[in-house]
């Protein structure tokens, strides 16, 4: 069962720019309520799609410098990267069913 990896401003270029697989990463905080209810969500589409798909998460309040390098204004927010390059944003809660609808494209 494949769950999320934890990315750091220091790791960010290894383990999402130079994947070989779509990476969603998610940009959270310890304290963001609605980060905590996404969490489980992303732990079950690391599971059902861990062979086509990476789930990570960057604590914003650690690596600040990936979080404004990308232009992250609130959390939870999800951005998509395909061969190194973001493709999509997604910024808020959303139930699982609507995320792998924005997901799924790019796998």
């Amino acid at each position: 069962m494949s769950t999320p990896i934890h990315v750091s401003d220091d790791s960010f270029e290894k383990d999402v720019i130079q994947s070989d697989l779509t990476t969603v990463v998610d940009f959270w905080a310890e304290w963001c309520a609605p980060c905590k209810l996404i969490a489980p969500i992303l732990d079950e589409i690391a599971a059902e799609y861990q062979d086509r798909l990476q789930i990570a998460k960057l604590d914003v309040d650690s690596n600040s410098a990936t979080a404004a390098q990308y232009g992250i204004m609130s959390i939870p927010t999800l951005l998509i990267f395909k061969d190194g390059q973001p493709v999509e944003r997604l910024v808020g809660n959303m139930p699982k069913a609507q995320l792998l609808d924005k997901i799924k494209p790019h796998i």
